[in-house]
């Protein structure tokens, strides 16, 4: 069984000097970082080499969403940094998340490192259903994560990104072998911040997380190390 330390991502939202001070008192805490948008565009893809030479597993979580060929050639990049899991969304269509998994294959077969987990996001834990109304998608939030997440699997994708309420019905419909990647978890008494469909790391894992991001009840705390602790012990 996967342990509750295993399955924590910690979400680097910040910049590089920070990002890495906070790395440095996660090493042997936890095995996963992100590294999303905000990271990132400020300080290249050399981040995610610094990072992975500290011992992580890195989470690139840059949503790509656009034209076939312009996904296929970001998948190949990231996937030459040796990440082991990045993002695409769903809502980009099948052939844009087939052209991400063949970027993937190739190049790290080319490079010869193991080859990254593609996982499409499909309804961002920010949105509401009023939300998505807004944009012209008719039905709940959950109706949409569903849609996206059969085109998903027909993509060939390895998982989706879902918030907690979803997992369980995620990993019905995928299976057991599929990741199930859960942002909008807070452990308890946390603030909920800009998430809307949260639960704790406990509850998330029960209803089938594989993985669970987590960012400032962690990256916020005076003590990281001793949040993950805390995390863990709550799961």
């Amino acid at each position: 069984m996967t342990e509750m330390r295993e399955r924590i991502i910690v979400a680097l939202d910040t910049d590089a000097h920070t990002a890495l001070a906070l790395a440095r008192t996660l090493q042997g805490k936890v095995e996963w970082l992100k590294v999303g948008m905000t990271l990132y565009y400020a300080e290249g893809p050399e981040i995610v080499t610094k990072l992975r030479e500290m011992g992580f597993k890195i989470f690139v979580d840059l949503k790509l969403n656009d034209i076939p060929h312009q996904v296929e050639g970001a998948a190949r990049e990231i996937s030459r940094l040796g990440a082991s899991m990045f993002t695409v969304h769903a809502a980009g269509g099948r052939a844009m998340m087939e052209a991400a998994v063949k970027g993937a294959c190739e190049s790290s077969q080319e490079c010869g490192l193991d080859t990254p987990d593609v996982i499409a996001v499909t309804v961002l834990t920010s949105i509401h259903d009023d939300d998505l109304a807004a944009i012209g998608v008719g039905g709940s939030s959950a109706a949409q994560v569903e849609r996206l997440a059969k085109l998903a699997r027909e993509a060939g994708v390895q998982g989706v990104v879902c918030s907690p309420l979803e997992a369980a019905r995620m990993r019905e419909l995928l299976g057991l072998e599929a990741l199930v990647v859960t942002p909008g978890v807070r452990p308890a008494g946390s603030d909920a911040g800009d998430q809307s469909r949260i639960a704790t790391p406990a509850q998330a894992v029960a209803a089938g997380a594989s993985h669970l991001v987590i960012g400032r009840p962690i990256t916020g705390s005076d003590e990281p190390g001793a949040a993950v602790d805390r995390i863990v012990s709550e799961g």
